[in-house]
């Protein structure tokens, strides 16, 4: 099957998106399936785009993380593409049009993945040396972020997609690297552009809640994504530098009175601890 519109779901995970998610939907192609999951369990969020989309589906669900939340999306969708955005991104209105030009052209790809807008901050990696024809229409890469990827279902064996033993952060980075791994190809569309305006997922009246928690699971994510693909030792070694810069700046700011960065480092550190001692990525944001 090739990728069209009446062939392809998109996916949006919610938590406190209440101030963003309709200028992400509304930036969709007209009549699109769309699969959002509300991981902040708002029943009257479901109501209400329910009732002003007629396109759309709302399964609402306590806060599991982006990578479970997100595999409940694309194993719930009934399409063989599934296109993962984050509440804070917007599609242009040729983004689809040349995925699907693409895509009709190129079809190899376990994942294809629009290219941002901000040159400043690429959506993507490219880690090793991968040969690429600067006079194609896309480009090879390593990875690409999370917040705007469409997955060829067909491409995945036994359905496995995104890691739930993370909770946030690096999950797109493994699932990528798991591709590579199995020689799946990973690309990048040069004409297809997108609008990431970055860390407004969620209201700004969460905001400090919310940095905590990624704080917590930034240290966590990137110790088990060391261990998971290079061992336990390189993961350690990695970590101790981190973990050391961490306390140092902890007790800087404990005595410059500076309370919610001390907080920031109280949070690094113990997600840092936590993965390291092999227990679960268990913080929840307290909203």
């Amino acid at each position: 099957m090739t990728l069209s519109l009446n062939n392809l779901t998109f996916i949006i995970v919610t938590f406190k998106s209440e101030d963003i998610i309709c200028n992400c939907i509304e930036s969709l192609p007209k009549d699109s399936n769309i699969i959002i999951i509300e991981n902040s369990n708002n029943h009257g969020l479901k109501k209400e785009l329910e009732r002003k989309y007629s396109n759309l589906n709302v399964i609402t669900q306590e806060n599991n993380g982006m990578g479970a939340a997100n595999n409940k999306g694309i194993k719930v969708c009934k399409t063989d593409y599934a296109f993962v955005i984050n509440p804070d991104v917007k599609l242009y209105k040729n983004t689809m049009s040349e995925l699907i030009t693409l895509s009709s052209k190129h079809s190899d790809y376990s994942i294809l993945a629009p290219i941002a807008d901000n040159t400043k901050y690429p959506n993507y990696k490219i880690n090793n040396e991968i040969t690429n024809d600067h006079d194609l229409d896309f480009f090879n890469v390593d990875s690409v972020d999370g917040y705007a990827m469409l997955i060829n279902k067909n491409k995945f064996i036994d359905d496995i997609y995104f890691d739930e033993n993370f909770f946030l952060y690096l999950e797109n980075d493994d699932l990528c690297l798991r591709q590579k791994k199995e020689n799946n190809k990973i690309y990048v569309a040069k004409k297809a552009k997108i609008n990431h305006l970055g860390g407004k997922s969620s209201s700004d009246i969460y905001k400090k809640e919310i940095e905590l928690s990624r704080n917590w699971h930034w240290m966590w994510s990137k110790f088990y994504f060391n261990k998971k693909h290079y061992g336990y030792l390189k993961a350690f070694l990695i970590g101790l530098p981190i973990l050391t810069t961490s306390i140092i700046r902890l007790f800087y700011y404990l005595l410059t009175n500076k309370k919610f960065k001390k907080k920031i480092y109280i949070m690094r550190f113990l997600g840092l601890i936590n993965a390291m001692v092999g227990k679960k990525s268990w913080y929840r944001p307290q909203i």
